[in-house]
């Protein structure tokens, strides 16, 4: 068995030989489109391990036992399992859910296909309009109708409900949404057909759209629950099987997933809600970036991760994740919301298995397709054949073929340069050092944009900010994508190649509620508003106190969506709950000001603004592990610390003899001016000309861009 790698809580990293079992384990696991990455915390020693293996994506359970086995524990001795995965997003992308049908209000069956008729590009001749999860001859009308204060106009028609339930079984339907008009003020007409359904169907996926949404439009809400529907039973199957392995293996302990916010919820309630996981494991990469910056007594920050498959992006302003309560899968372009809090991510198709191909007029793309973990890259040595980014960096000396995961894995260089010169340099007429230099590039520019979108998109200005990178892939290219933009300083935090699994370490319980409540500021009477958050402050605290672990306090926070009379859509505002307290409307509408002009560069402090959808959040704190730091050097890197040297290609320099140090040799004070490499288990940090380093207090590789030419 690989030798665990195991980080004391003292920060001194070393790759160690067996170490003695944790009896108190948090373990947490976190499947990727080509790792699945695991990190533990041993609550009674503070030691920290790791575990990294290819993912099995036919069976992904098997994936993960091979990490835990990798990283030296046991779930025998855990008492708590976390777990991040994203079988979600890939069931809706590759489109490999369930048979789904749809049972909607009578009279607006095409509401979901009809969608919000957005053409993002009014002059492109080949858009393509989205395509939704469930067909329409799945769609089924159901005789009822509430009124839009939840009062009944027309009762629920039971018996055609279960007219209803026989058609779907001899359509062999697997699953089933509900969307009913209004439901999000009076329930009652989804629970009773949900209840219907499972005693004509017993074993059928049901999925109702109030369970998941508790705000207004219709087709937002429709979307939503389809898409729970479609991937239920499968997210559902897969999340049971890891339920029974993990028990066969000893665990006793709590079972506990990732949602989409970073915060933990029970696994009996992520299979009834599959959707909230949809991005689990970059949430908690944000989650861990955000416990970063906390103790840098850093309040704005990029998050961004490159792994194996996609390159993510997200933001944290004043020491607080951005969130949204929606987000539309496959992009603008394709339409399907999934109306869900969650954290405000951006993804893009480009990781270290993007593959490089050659389309129409021989343009050279990278991604989005990937290689995934089978048969992976060509320098996998698995049966890939299609360069990818990491063939690449192999190729520009970036990676070491004998040290690549700490030697577990080794690479084929001739592959690579095989694969490059067959697919990309030759058709080009380059060699394929060029040709690996150019997907590089390409990759750096397609992932800047994942950056753009949650910073200049949101009326940020990018450059202001520190880029926490990480990822296994992420590292490599930090300092070529902060060139892109404009940034000046990127973090390169502890364990990077784990660090989304490790940012589940850092996840709390947590509970979101939204409830719509259309009121003219200048109208509002604070008392209702009062009553309503009140409410799902309580439904909060009764989920938290309902669950295996006991947090150490439980926080409230409360924010509201607004906009201006007459705009159709709305921005949400923290709203301290002092503000409440005093009733203070110049203090709310000024707040929401100040956030529009971000938002959009412009606001209208005259014009009369209205609250839209009220927002709860409840927190259930976890124990976290405690703050690691790094012993002191003598401001140069040891002896020890430098492994070697080799030709590494800069796009400055072209090949060039470049030192490689060890990170977990390096100490806090030591500076190292580039080019150089940086490697550690799972990643390597490309310290480009120009740039110099300093590893701080934290063991954090605090990196000040040079140049905007590297």
């Amino acid at each position: 068995m690989q030798t665990p790698l195991t980080h004391e809580a003292d920060g001194v990293g070393r790759s160690t030989g067996a170490v003695q079992r944790p009896r108190r384990l948090r373990i947490a696991v976190d499947i990727g489109g080509t790792f699945t990455d695991l990190a533990a915390f041993d609550e009674a020693t503070g030691q920290l391990l790791f575990g990294k293996a290819l993912s099995t994506h036919d069976a992904l359970v098997r994936g993960i036992q091979d990490t835990v086995e990798r990283a030296g524990v046991a779930f025998a001795d855990a008492q708590l399992f976390l777990h991040g995965s994203t079988i979600v997003i890939n069931t809706l992308l590759e489109r490999t859910g369930a048979r789904t049908a749809l049972l909607i209000t009578e009279g607006f069956r095409d509401v979901y296909e009809i969608g919000r008729v957005n053409r993002p590009d009014a002059y492109n001749l080949f858009f393509n309009k989205h395509a939704p999860l469930v067909k329409r001859s799945l769609c089924f009308e159901v005789p009822e109708r509430l009124r839009a204060d939840g009062g009944v106009h027309r009762p629920l028609d039971e018996a055609k409900v279960r007219r209803l339930a026989q058609e779907l079984a001899s359509r062999g339907v697997e699953a089933v949404a509900v969307l009913l008009l209004h439901s999000y003020r009076n329930p009652r007409h989804e629970a009773r057909v949900r209840e219907i359904l499972r005693e004509e169907l017993p074993g059928l996926f049901v999925s109702v759209s109030h369970d998941l949404s508790q705000e207004y439009r219709e087709f937002e809400r429709a979307s939503t629950v389809a898409a729970n529907a479609y991937v239920g039973p499968l997210v559902a199957d897969y999340l049971a099987r890891l339920e029974q392995h993990v028990a066969q293996q000893g665990f006793v302990g709590a079972f506990y997933v990732v949602q989409s916010t970073g915060g933990l919820f029970p696994v009996q309630h992520a299979r009834r809600d599959c959707v909230r996981m949809l991005e689990s494991g970059p949430a908690a990469g944000v989650i861990g970036a955000q416990a970063i910056c906390a103790e840098l007594d850093l309040p704005d920050a990029i998050a961004f991760d490159m792994g194996g498959t996609t390159a993510k992006a997200g933001v944290i302003v004043d020491s607080v994740p951005l969130t949204t309560g929606s987000a539309l899968i496959g992009g603008y372009e394709r339409a399907l919301p999934v109306q869900v809090p969650m954290m405000d991510i951006f993804e893009v198709g480009t990781g270290g298995g993007s593959i490089a191909r050659l389309s129409e007029g021989n343009a050279l793309r990278v991604g989005p397709k990937s290689a995934g973990s089978t048969p992976g890259p060509a320098c996998y040595g698995r049966g890939g054949t299609e360069p990818t980014v990491t063939d690449a960096n192999l190729l520009l000396g970036r990676l070491d073929p004998d040290h690549f995961l700490g030697g577990a894995m080794r690479l084929d260089l001739t592959a690579a340069r095989s694969a490059m010169q067959e697919r990309v340099a030759a058709p080009l007429e380059l060699d394929p050092v060029a040709a690996a230099d150019g997907i590089l590039r390409i990759a750096v520019v397609a992932m800047s944009h994942a950056v753009k979108a949650v910073t200049t998109e949101r009326g940020l200005d990018a450059g202001r900010f520190t880029m926490v990178t990480y990822g296994g892939a992420g590292p490599m290219h930090a300092s070529a994508i902060a060139r892109e933009i404009g940034i000046r300083r990127v973090l390169i935090p502890f364990a990077p190649g784990h660090f989304s699994a490790y940012g589940m370490l850092f996840s709390d319980l947590r509970y979101d509620y939204v409830r719509s409540c259309f009121r003219k500021l200048a109208d509002v009477d604070f008392a209702e508003v009062e009553a309503m958050y009140r409410e799902m402050a309580a439904e909060g605290r009764e989920a938290i106190t309902q669950s295996a672990i006991k947090p150490g306090a439980v926080l409230e926070a409360r924010a509201a969506d607004m906009r201006y009379v007459g705009q159709e859509h709305a921005v949400t505002v923290e709203l301290p709950t002092a503000l409440f307290a005093a009733q203070d409307r110049t203090a709310i509408k000024q707040r929401f000001d100040a956030l529009h002009e971000v938002r959009y560069g412009t606001c209208a402090p005259a014009e009369p603004a209205e609250l839209v959808s009220l927002r709860s959040t409840s927190t259930g704190l976890m124990r976290k592990p405690p703050g690691r730091t790094t012993e002191h050097g003598r401001g140069e890197p040891d002896t020890a610390a430098l492994r070697g040297r080799r030709q590494v290609y800069f796009r400055a320099t072209g090949f060039a003899e470049t030192p490689i140090y060890l990170r977990a040799a390096l100490r806090a004070g030591d500076s190292i001016a580039g080019p150089a490499l940086i490697e550690e288990h799972a990643s390597t940090t490309v310290l480009a000309p120009g740039d110099t380093l300093r590893v701080d207090r934290f063991g954090n590789l605090d990196i000040a861009i040079g140049s905007d030419q590297a």
